[in-house]
C-alpha cells in the first residue's frame, strides 16, 4: 500500500505547505476566540479553514488515485489498486 513517502517530492512539498497554512489558520482562530473577537469573524475564518481542508483533501485524493492507476504493482493485484482508488473517491464524497 502506498504511503505519502511514495509521493513525488513536489507533491509532498505542496501538501506540507498547505498543511502549514491550515495550521496557521487554526491557530489564528484560537487566538480570535481567546481575544473575544466577533462571532461572524470567527465563523468566516472557520469557513476558510474548511475550504482549505477540502482543497487539500481533493489534492490528496487526486494524487492517491493517480498513483493507484499508474502503479498497480504497488498493490497485491491491479484490481486492488482500482478498489483502493474507488474507495478513496467514495470516502471523500462523504
Amino acid at each position: 500500500m502506498p504511503s505519502t513517502s511514495h509521493l513525488l517530492a513536489d507533491a509532498r512539498a505542496d501538501l506540507l505547505a498547505r498543511l502549514i497554512r491550515i495550521e496557521g489558520q487554526a491557530k489564528g482562530i484560537r487566538r480570535m476566540v481567546e481575544d473575544g473577537r466577533d462571532c461572524l469573524d470567527v465563523l468566516n475564518q472557520i469557513a476558510a479553514v474548511k475550504a482549505a481542508v477540502n482543497a487539500l483533501s481533493g489534492e490528496m485524493l487526486e494524487t492517491f488515485s493517480l498513483y493507484c492507476l499508474r502503479h498497480p504493482e504497488a498493490f497485491s493485484s491491479p484490481e486492488q489498486a482500482i478498489e483502493q482508488a474507488v474507495r478513496a473517491i467514495v470516502r471523500s464524497g462523504r
